[in-house]
């Protein structure tokens, strides 16, 4: 219970958690052991209404709130991370700057196919010598008759290398200023445009089942009408896209040490050692009061982030401190569910899958900006309050 939610927060989170429970959890474990995109899966889950959840109905969007979407992807965090970040990702990252920044013929031509999840939608800011400094993008747009000729790459890219994805928003260096320092700007590309290329990214630590991906542009044009909002607003535009994408994020943290508090409450009470459940030593049962209360104190954190946004009140510093501490939280509760496991956590158990929730939480710090970059953010803000 929290005193912020109402009725359809409810009605959301028990929703999307049973669909989790019943649809995704049996079987998400084998796509992520093959490193398979789960297609099939991310379709079906278009009957629960969690794409463009927070996008107008006029666009084909649910016109919820904010919160009703970070409950949505808390709740499939807590079952796997995998396709959390393929929904948080396609919803803030995807839908969101050009629901934000689109003009009227943009908004009406992209968002209803990616509301319904017909498609998919990625966002492009990294790339080898970009990611905490945007400011380093060497994706080069120049300008060529009636649009841009881009070149350049981005990487590890969200929804970026699958069948299901139409394209991707991304940020280019389009000059220089009058001051000389660098322009940036942002457009929007369409997967079958000559001259665009995706890779599928494997091999990795974590979110086996997610797509993330490589992104080339050799020569490739972009018309005039696929700017995405002004010229030279590329990083305003990011950083904007960013602060929402941050509670995505932080759902994410708080759903995954959710699901891996659960799982060690569970093995708790039924792993015996001297005589009894391991439950019953106060060593383990003081880590299990640990957790509960970090993952209360994210909870609270999160959701008054969401309340701000959703009452049009700043929350770029909560939003930071959200994302901060339930990063944190899920990294600690993971940790510690997985020393009241021991051994039987090593290894790959789709009952008790918490070695994959020990390996995904550690994207958490690192993804939608760095714990290092946050706390930059967050002392500039409380520096300038006092």
């Amino acid at each position: 219970m929290n005193a912020l939610l109402k009725k359809v927060h409810h009605e959301v989170r028990a929703k999307v958690r049973a669909f989790a429970e019943e649809k995704i959890k049996p079987v998400i474990g084998e796509f992520e052991a093959m490193e398979i995109f789960p297609m099939e899966l991310i379709k079906s889950m278009r009957s629960l209404n969690i794409f463009g959840m927070h996008a107008p109905v006029e666009y084909g969007g649910q016109g919820s709130d904010y919160l009703s979407y970070i409950i949505a992807v808390e709740e499939l965090a807590r079952v796997d991370s995998s396709v959390a970040a393929t929904v948080a990702a396609h919803n803030s990252l995807g839908i969101g700057p050009i629901m934000m920044f689109g003009t009227e013929a943009q908004k009406k031509k992209y968002l209803p196919p990616l509301c319904t999840a017909e498609n998919l939608w990625g966002f492009g800011l990294t790339e080898e010598n970009a990611g905490s400094d945007a400011q380093g993008v060497e994706t080069q747009a120049v300008q060529n008759g009636n649009g841009w000729l881009v070149n350049g790459h981005k990487k590890y890219i969200t929804n970026a290398a699958s069948d299901m994805v139409a394209g991707i928003s991304f940020v280019a260096q389009t000059g220089l200023r009058p001051d000389g320092r660098k322009e940036f700007t942002t457009f929007l590309v369409s997967k079958d445009s000559p001259g665009y290329t995706r890779e599928f990214m494997k091999q990795k630590f974590l979110w086996r089942a997610a797509d993330n991906g490589m992104v080339y542009f050799n020569d490739l044009q972009i018309p005039a009408d696929d700017q995405l909002g002004e010229r030279g607003h590329g990083i305003k535009i990011m950083l904007k896209t960013i602060d929402s994408g941050r509670l995505s994020i932080a759902a994410m943290g708080l759903g995954l040490a959710q699901g891996a508090y659960e799982m060690a409450v569970t093995f708790a009470k039924k792993r015996k050692q001297f005589g009894q459940a391991i439950s019953g030593f106060q060593s383990i049962s003081f880590k299990l009061a640990d957790m509960a209360t970090k993952i209360e104190a994210a909870r609270n954190l999160l959701y008054n982030a969401c309340w701000l946004k959703d009452n049009d009140q700043p929350f770029g510093k909560q939003a930071a401190m959200a994302k901060l501490y339930c990063a944190q939280v899920a990294s600690d509760v993971a940790s510690e569910a997985m020393q009241i496991f021991g051994g039987a956590g090593f290894f790959r158990n789709d009952e008790f899958p918490i070695e994959r929730f020990f390996r995904d939480q550690r994207l958490l710090s690192i993804g939608e900006g760095t714990s290092e970059v946050l706390r930059m953010v967050i002392s500039r803000e409380v520096l300038k309050d006092e």
